[in-house]
């Protein structure tokens, strides 16, 4: 990547400049208090740096979906607290984007002071498709900033939006690759330029059709595909399995049954399941073939001989990517799947692989499941970002970076 870095930054200066800096703190919520502050302490290191060496931070971020509306639900104030509270410095929290708040407190910013902006999806010029609209929001936002300015892109997992924080920003001021979008694209590059074989790929999730790209990119180029999760189901019913009340997208049957045919000697589906008689944590269940899924009943993880067949083909892996839990995770009575496979992966990565975890729901198994950070080469901070990436699709954050 053909980028200045944070290093760049730093090395020519911060002290007393304002730095715009897009992080992403998109964090789960429950009832106002964060469930996986990951997103939160990944971002820090930057923003901390450039704090410590003297900057005037100013950070945006975005909370959910509210689609251009203020909602209140989607406030980054617990984000705000939780942000200070790593740093272990104050952090300040603009009570809009780019009002008369923000402006206020932009200008109020001393050396070392970090300044959050709210939810910049509060102001439906972010995420607007025409490129006026983003332009004037953009320009709105380095209007925050002094005359010596600058922009550090951090948030890898929107790097692949058009936005007006990520993309437009970025040709308003000089720009820079942060710690965590500079180490993301370095370890996609090594997965799509660089790896080592054999090459496994384990993919979850709930539907083939958020998956079909990467299935389509990646199986000609990988050693091993598993597929496991809920997307499973639909590919069984491609070979005129029975699943159930299993989730299945009817429409991708006959996707999945070319690609089971297109790749046999690559793709790996589960044996067995686990089955449960509704959708709930405390569900009757029982383990049975996948061949044998009974009427009325729902597949919610794969089963412990299929577990076991897929650490047994990834143990021998010198790359792994992983997008995608084998199950409903969140249930205990349904994690053992993607407890075991995470654990197959960490035994891999022991013996000298390179394993990648592509962010979202698959980090925040991680997490839950009590297995440590540090038993992958790399978390990433980017589900949709990664999965982009390894499509072959461009990435229009960093495309900017890169003019």
């Amino acid at each position: 990547m053909a980028v200045k870095t944070l290093k760049d930054l730093l090395d020519a200066g911060v002290a007393g400049r304002t730095v715009l800096v897009r992080s992403d703190l998109n964090v789960p919520l429950d009832n106002g208090v964060i469930t996986d502050a990951g997103r939160i302490v990944a971002s820090a290191p930057t923003i901390n740096a450039l704090a410590e060496a003297g900057a005037k931070v100013i950070v945006m971020a975005h909370l959910g979906r509210p689609k251009g509306e203020v909602v209140p639900e989607l406030s980054l104030a617990p984000v705000a607290a939780k942000l200070g509270e790593v740093l272990g410095r104050n952090v300040q929290l603009a009570g809009d984007v780019v009002g008369q708040d923000a402006l206020a407190r932009a200008e109020g910013l001393t050396d070392g002071d970090v300044l959050l902006l709210e939810n910049i999806r509060f102001d439906p010029r972010e995420t607007s498709k025409d490129d006026a609209e983003r332009a004037a929001l953009a320009k709105a936002l380095v209007e925050l900033t002094d005359f010596n300015g600058a922009f550090v892109s951090d948030g890898f997992g929107v790097v692949h939006r058009k936005q007006a924080s990520v993309y437009d920003v970025a040709a308003l001021l000089p720009h820079y690759a942060g710690n965590l979008v500079a180490a993301e694209v370095e370890v996609l590059e090594k997965l799509t330029t660089d790896s080592e074989r054999p090459y496994a790929v384990v993919l979850g999730g709930s539907k083939v059709s958020d998956k079909l790209a990467v299935i389509e990119a990646l199986a000609p180029k990988v050693d091993t595909l598993v597929i496991g999760g809920g997307m499973f189901y639909t590919f069984l019913a491609a070979q005129g399995v029975k699943v159930g009340n299993s989730l299945c997208e009817e429409s991708m049957i006959g996707t999945c049954k070319d690609l089971l045919e297109r790749y046999a000697d690559v793709l790996h589906i589960p044996l067995d399941v686990v089955v449960a008689d509704s959708f709930s944590p405390d569900a009757e269940s029982k383990v049975v073939s996948a061949l044998d899924i009974p009427d009325g009943w729902m597949g919610l993880d794969i089963g412990p001989g299929s577990t076991e067949r897929f650490a047994a083909i990834l143990s021998g892996a010198k790359t792994v990517f992983w997008n995608g839990p084998m199950g409903v995770f969140e249930f205990e009575k349904f994690a053992a799947g993607t407890k075991g496979v995470a654990e197959a992966i960490v035994e891999a990565t022991g013996k000298g692989a390179f394993s990648v975890v592509g962010g979202g729901d698959s980090a925040a198994a991680v997490r839950q499941l009590g297995i440590p950070d540090d038993g992958f080469s790399h978390i990433s901070t980017g589900g949709g970002a990664s999965l982009e990436y390894l499509e072959g699709k461009s990435l229009p954050g960093i495309e900017a970076l890169e003019a």
